[in-house]
């Protein structure tokens, strides 16, 4: 069998053992069948409490968050999944090199299945609330927009990652199928939810707070510009404002907004901050 051939029966056979166990979630999304009445999808797929999921099979039904971790971009959905027989774990992971399968059924429409190479690991980029994400698996099997959710396979079927962030050029970074992930959506899957602490605040990096106090002729500072405040936020019942910059948290100085995010997963009820405002320097206490 010549090497073409045996590419396109694997592709086939990843088509027939996996495509019955990743769904369709809501109009824009994919996810995979991981236990009887559990699917994993990316939390960026989900808009409240209610998902429409959509089966290779045609049926179509009605879950509900079973538990969430929007910073990691994780949740696991509590759904009727009927006889589709749940997908299978790589217990070895992913290396350089390897050929994988990327599966998807983006909003539904049909399942789709890639090909590609593992073309790098340790990976980071930004989560839907902004955290850094860190060590993904970056893959070159092409996949549709609509494909997060969906998991990424060895050439035994077998999971070696969730497709989470789609780059420019069409290539797709996944969180990688080690244990982590595994007892992150065990736990997601009894109904816990993984709540980080949140200022509430939009920032500004840097950089450009330096520049923008340069353009208002204010003395420059090293820190995060405050953007935008939410309402009702820990940030705007500390007094936070519009235009503040955040020089340290918790004594440490703030260079980027990670540094703010590794302060705020150290604190515990409050969290001390060292705020410039106009020309003014002063301590602010936040509760959570």
């Amino acid at each position: 069998m010549g090497v073409f051939e045996e590419l396109a029966e694997k592709l086939r056979s990843v088509a027939a053992e996996v495509g019955p166990a990743v769904v369709g979630v809501n109009r824009s999304g994919s996810g995979v069948v991981i236990g009887p009445g559990l699917v994993a999808t990316n939390a960026h797929n989900l808009r409240g409490e209610e998902a429409r999921v959509l089966f290779a099979d045609g049926r179509t039904e009605t879950a509900t968050l079973a538990g969430a971790d929007p910073d990691g971009d994780l949740a696991v959905l509590a759904v009727e999944t009927g006889p589709v027989t749940p997908v299978q774990w790589s217990d070895s992971g992913a290396a350089v090199g390897d050929v994988v399968f990327g599966v998807s059924n983006p909003g539904g429409a049909g399942v789709r299945v890639t090909f590609g190479t593992v073309s790098a690991l340790g990976r980071a980029f930004r989560g839907p609330r902004g955290r850094r994400v860190p060590a993904s698996l970056e893959h070159t099997a092409p996949l549709s927009r609509g494909s997060s959710g969906g998991p990424v396979v060895d050439t035994a079927g077998r999971v070696v990652g969730i497709n989470t962030h789609r780059l420019d050029d069409g290539m797709y970074l996944a969180l990688p199928a080690g244990s982590e992930l595994r007892a992150t959506l065990e736990g997601l899957g009894r109904g816990e939810h993984k709540d980080r602490l949140r200022l509430g605040v939009a920032l500004a990096p840097a950089r450009a707070t330096r520049r923008i106090r340069a353009a208002a002729g204010l003395p420059e500072v090293n820190g995060l510009l405050v953007r935008g405040v939410e309402e009702d936020s820990p940030a705007s019942r500390a007094g936070l404002r519009r235009g503040d910059v955040l020089t340290s948290a918790a004594g440490r100085p703030l260079g980027s907004p990670d540094d703010l995010h590794e302060a705020l997963d150290a604190a515990a009820s409050t969290l001390t901050l060292t705020v410039v405002r106009g020309v003014d320097e002063l301590t602010v206490e936040v509760t959570f």
